[in-house]
């Protein structure tokens, strides 16, 4: 028999054993995982528009330095949205609230992220973004392409998210920029492993857990937290570093 026949034998006896079952489950997942991706791309295009208007538009710079009580308002609408979002499944999945809800967040946390931004100059902000943009990629591909399975590891995810916060509370009381090296440094790692966490949740397949494909908002929002967490931590690194 020659190679090319058993190459077609093999795959006939694949094509056997698949059933429209799983046909409509790699079908649904596809569409799932290209949802979300359409929806973050526009969550960070939204995000990132606004953080360049704030940076490089001085009259938005005025009006916020003259209200920082805003900054509170915009971290209070981003806690309230996210409660219902992360814990109640029939708001989530509701249409179109969901979308409302989802973009009344995105709009929340890039105000918030605008008025942080605005600390720092234009380029240490476009170095961020620039780093940030890679890290995101590369991460995305190890992600969708590795055999290790981080859906798996929740609860190292979980005390490592406990070690950052009490690194971050101490900083507060200790102030020392060697801490605060230390802690954007862990922070930027952790949520690493967070958005590759959270890419391989929304995968599904072989992965020990995964998202309901009727989850899209909920796969989006905390795949857009850990992009602009990461960015938020190089951004204050960076920082840091030109001081």
């Amino acid at each position: 028999m020659s190679r090319q026949n058993l190459l077609n034998k093999m795959q006939r006896r694949d094509l056997e054993s698949l059933t429209f079952e799983d046909f409509d489950d790699k079908y649904v997942r596809h569409a799932f995982i290209t949802k979300v991706f359409g929806i973050i791309a526009v969550q960070l295009l939204i995000t990132f528009g606004i953080i360049f208007a704030f940076v490089y538009v001085d009259a938005i710079q005025d009006f916020v330095d003259e209200r920082p009580w805003l900054m509170w308002v915009a971290l209070g609408c981003i806690v309230a949205i996210m409660i219902p979002i992360a814990c109640c499944e029939g708001v989530r999945r509701s249409f179109p609230l969901n979308f409302i809800l989802l973009i009344l967040f995105t709009l929340a946390e890039s105000f918030l992220l605008g008025c942080i931004a605005i600390r720092y100059s234009p380029d240490t902000v476009l170095y961020s973004l620039g780093i940030t943009t890679l890290v995101v990629l590369v991460l995305t591909v190890f992600a969708m392409q590795t055999a290790i399975d981080f859906t798996a590891c929740g609860a190292i995810l979980l005390v490592g998210s406990i070690i950052l916060l009490i690194i971050g509370l101490v900083a507060i009381f200790v102030p020392s920029r060697t801490l605060l090296i230390v802690y954007c440094s862990l922070g930027i790692l952790i949520f690493s492993f967070y958005l590759i966490f959270d890419i391989q949740m929304m995968l599904g397949g072989q992965h020990r857990y995964a998202i309901s494909p009727e989850d899209y908002i909920f796969a989006a929002l905390s795949i857009y937290i850990d992009i602009v967490t990461i960015f938020m931590y190089i951004l204050s690194l960076m920082g840091l570093v030109d001081s």
